[in-house]
């Protein structure tokens, strides 16, 4: 297991691109399922939960031919099974996107309960009442939710989602695609990977109207077809950058229209941000000012950018206030924050955070894939050396994340953890 060792203090410059979407890759991984024929992806990053995905796919049956460092081919035409591996899928949280995809072109499937990032329950109500409303019979027994298409064929229907889901919209949209008739989904999400999931499809001959916005209407097509696709840049991952920053950095490969969200709160802080083309040039002097943030769906401020915001709140000037409408339990993180020196106090769903003057480096856990880049933040602005443990959470998620930064100045190390603390660790 490793860790990361960060000595703080070092002001960052330079250049970094940003990566290819996480959340939009592990959507479009599975929905490759539903093609009959070979889709090439690019723009992929290199992350754990995307190598993870490529091997439930090879065990499913599928041929995955890695061209580059971001570049794929898929063949899904010789699928041989609707149920992935249990411990391959039950360690990913996007593996509930097999289920729309699989039922969405074999009328049945079988997958595990999702694993990933533990912040709170991950209701899949409004996944089961779409697949419900267009014909399927699910039941959750043993770990697993089983799937089956009445007479093995979904048929489109009208599906209102109580609360707005990212996952649900991403699931039904995808088992809609090759449904009979045309699916509608009302109270729909607006995520930009909703929209790129769309695309993905579209551009295999599915037929999505309305992504981006609250209603998506879906006409089912009897079959996907090959293609090529380049996945969006990654929105977090570049919002992470930009707070990271206590000096000046040029982040590349972004759309800033997706950044809005993320941009106006740290230029209300005092954030200087230029926009150009896809690019960004962000740059920070002295002490930033205090906010309000609560997270929302989009097109609102991140709940996965609310563990990094609150790194930076922790060191601006003032008293902040984040509430947190998405997660029950996204505040994990705090109690790291403060073996730092941060002054946070948790009631429920909202945090009071007292600005103080430094961090002092120590050692920390990252207890989930945002909260350990809120941590990695805090350790680059800290006074002294921390050492941040559990970084295979942080590597589901940012791509060579620790080369990123020493290339704009961080000093930052990956090195194996010792077996006398992976045993502390374990006991603990």
């Amino acid at each position: 297991m490793n860790k990361y060792i960060v000595n703080g203090g070092r002001p960052l410059y330079g250049e970094v691109t940003v990566s290819g979407a996480k959340n939009a890759a592990v959507a479009i991984i599975p929905a490759a399922l539903m093609v009959d024929g070979v889709c090439r992806i690019e723009n992929i990053p290199q992350i754990s939960d995307v190598t993870l995905f490529f091997s439930i796919l090879d065990e499913l049956g599928a041929k995955v031919r890695i061209l580059n460092r971001h570049a794929v081919e898929l063949d899904c035409r010789a699928i041989r099974s609707t149920r992935p591996s249990y411990e391959l899928a039950r360690r990913i949280r996007a593996s509930y996107y097999l289920l729309g995809a699989l039922l969405g072109r074999f009328g049945e499937a079988t997958v595990a309960m999702p694993g990933g990032c533990d912040f709170g329950v991950r209701p899949i109500d409004q996944h089961i009442k779409g697949f419900t409303a267009m014909g399927a019979q699910v039941s959750v027994e043993g770990g697993y939710i089983n799937a089956r298409a009445k007479n093995g064929h979904l048929k489109g229907a009208n599906v209102y989602l109580d609360v707005v889901s990212v996952g649900a919209t991403m699931n039904i949209m995808m088992a809609a695609a090759l449904a009979e008739g045309t699916t509608i989904i009302e109270n729909a999400a607006r995520e930009p990977h909703i929209v790129d999931l769309a695309n993905f499809l579209n551009s295999m001959g599915a037929d999505v109207k309305g992504a981006g916005t609250d209603s998506i209407k879906i006409r089912g097509v009897k079959r996907l077809n090959g293609g090529s696709y380049a996945i969006i840049p990654d929105q977090i991952e570049a919002g992470t950058y930009m707070a990271a920053v206590g000096g000046e950095l040029l982040i590349r490969n972004v759309i800033p229209k997706h950044m809005d969200c993320i941009s106006a709160k740290l230029m209300e802080m005092g954030v200087e941000i230029e926009e150009n083309g896809d690019e960004m040039l962000v740059r920070r002097t002295g002490r930033l000012h205090r906010t309000n943030i609560k997270t929302m769906p989009y097109p609102g401020f991140p709940t996965d950018m609310q563990p990094q915001i609150a790194s930076v709140l922790a060191l601006a000037d003032g008293t902040s206030l984040i509430t947190e409408s998405v997660w029950n339990n996204r505040f994990k993180y705090v109690d790291e924050l403060k073996r730092l020196g941060a002054r946070i106090q948790v009631d429920g769903k909202m945090a009071v955070l007292e600005g103080v003057d430094h961090f002092t480096g120590a050692p920390v856990q990252a207890p989930d894939l945002r909260a350990g880049a809120a941590l990695v933040i805090a350790a680059l602005a800290a006074h002294g050396t921390t050492e941040i443990s559990h970084v295979q959470y942080i590597e589901r998620g940012y791509e060579d994340i620790v080369g990123k930064l020493r290339a704009v100045g961080a000093d930052i190390s990956m090195v194996d953890e010792p077996e006398t603390e992976k045993e502390e660790a374990r006991i603990g």
